[in-house]
This record gives C-alpha cells, sequence and structure tokens, in this order.
C-alpha cells in the first residue's frame, strides 16, 4: 500500500540533546568546589539517562512518568535528577532552561533534506513526541517548520506515546488512515506501537549525529517513500 504520510519521532530520531563541557564548565558543589571532569560527564549521563542510575520516591516517580503531560511537572522531575546529581539553586535552572532550549537540540545531517523531498513528493509529515515544551522554534531556526504538517507535541495534546490517542490526533490533522503511514523513530516501544494501529514501522538508533548521517533518508527509501 502506498505510503501517503510519515511521522517521526524528535528526540533521537530527527533531532538529538548533545550537552558539551559548556554545560558544567562554571558549575560549583555545595562547598564551592568546581566539578571535575567526571563528576560533569556523570552530571551530563544523569541528565540524558537519569532513570538509570537514580532512586526516586512515589511522588518523584509520578512526576517523571507524566513529565512530558505538562511543563511543571517535567521541570519538577528535572530538577529532582540534578538535585541528586549535587546541582540546585540558581545552578539548576541555568541546567534546566539549556534542557528545554530548543536551540539547544542538534539536527541529524539528513532530517533537512529528508523534510523537503517528503514536501516536494506532497507527502505530508508530522512531528510526534513526548515533549513537554515547544520544539518548532528547533524547525525554524532551519526555516525547515513549512515542511512540518503537523506537530504533536504530547504536553498540548494531552496524550503521550505509546497511548493511541496522540496517534489518532495526527491521522486526523493529515487526514490519512493509519494503513497509509510510516511511522519513523528510535523507541520500538513508543513508536513502534503504531504498528497495532496499522502503520509500518522504521526504527533508527539515537546515535550521536556525528555517527549517523543517514539513517532517515534509508527509512525512507527502505519503504518505497519519495
Amino acid at each position: 500500500m502506498t505510503i501517503e504520510a510519515v511521522l517521526f519521532d524528535f528526540s533521537g530520531t530527527l533531532f538529538r540533546l548533545e550537552p558539551d563541557e559548556t554545560w558544567t564548565a562554571d558549575l560549583v558543589s555545595d562547598i564551592g568546589e568546581p566539578f571535575d571532569a567526571a563528576r560533569a560527564a556523570e552530571l551530563l549521563h544523569h541528565l540524558t539517562h537519569p532513570t538509570q542510575t537514580l532512586v526516586f520516591d512515589a511522588r518523584e516517580q509520578y512526576a517523571w512518568d507524566h513529565r512530558d503531560l505538562a511543563p511543571e511537572l517535567h521541570e519538577e522531575a528535572y530538577r529532582e535528577v540534578l538535585r541528586q546529581s549535587g546541582v540546585a539553586g540558581p545552578q539548576a535552572g541555568r541546567l534546566y532552561s539549556r534542557l528545554v532550549d530548543p536551540l539547544a537540540w542538534t539536527p541529524y545531517p539528513d532530517t533537512g533534506a529528508v523534510l523537503k523531498r517528503l514536501d516536494s513528493h506532497r507527502i505530508p509529515a508530522a512531528v510526534v513526541s513526548n515533549i513537554a515544551f515547544d520544539l518548532r522554534p528547533a524547525f525554524a531556526a532551519h526555516d525547515w517548520d513549512r515542511y512540518v504538517a503537523a506537530f504533536a507535541l504530547s504536553f498540548e495534546i494531552g496524550s503521550m506515546k505509546p497511548d493511541r490517542g496522540i496517534f489518532d490526533w495526527t491521522f486526523e490533522q493529515l487526514g490519512v488512515s493509519p494503513e497509509r503511514v510510516l511511522m519513523v523513530g528510535d523507541s520500538p516501544e513508543n513508536d513502534g506501537v503504531a504498528t497495532t494501529f496499522g502503520c509500518r514501522f522504521a526504527l533508527v538508533e539515537p546515535s550521536p549525529t556525528g555517527e549517523r548521517r543517514d539513517a532517515l533518508a534509508t527509512a525512507l527509501r527502505e519503504h518505497g517513500v519519495g
């Protein structure tokens, strides 16, 4: 069956958050000591893989599990991650602001070309993301927002993957049936669930942007899109 629309995940699919040493350059501990390289690396790991290394109580776990449905829960969850990593107060505020700054995210090398190609073939593209902030400026900064027919953002819609609601909202916005949709993402659970609704699914690895040159283009080509 011909693919008439393509849905993309955001984080680890179209863009990637890639904190570097500038994020921790001015951090000091509660006794005034600068973070050394090992502690800074641990902090950056906590920001990108928090549940692998930290323990939450019931309230904190609730905030973490529902963080992409409400900005206030997202901030609460990540401020706890930062607190357990030894960062609080104004320092935590500065780091959190960078985390939710859409302009701090790096696009994969083929993101723009893939979106443009779909547009040239009149195949609408949508971004379907579990996220608690507006990511549209990340696309607008590259003049790519004009190639995205719909932004399905969990905190705006009130539904997050793998729940069907966010997908149904997107299908309706694009005016397509699931059987004619390709979902591209890095999560077999959150993105791959689209196959249970009738979509096709292409898995991409959330590798560093410098190590993944053409995975999006390859995914579309393998499904005969564009």
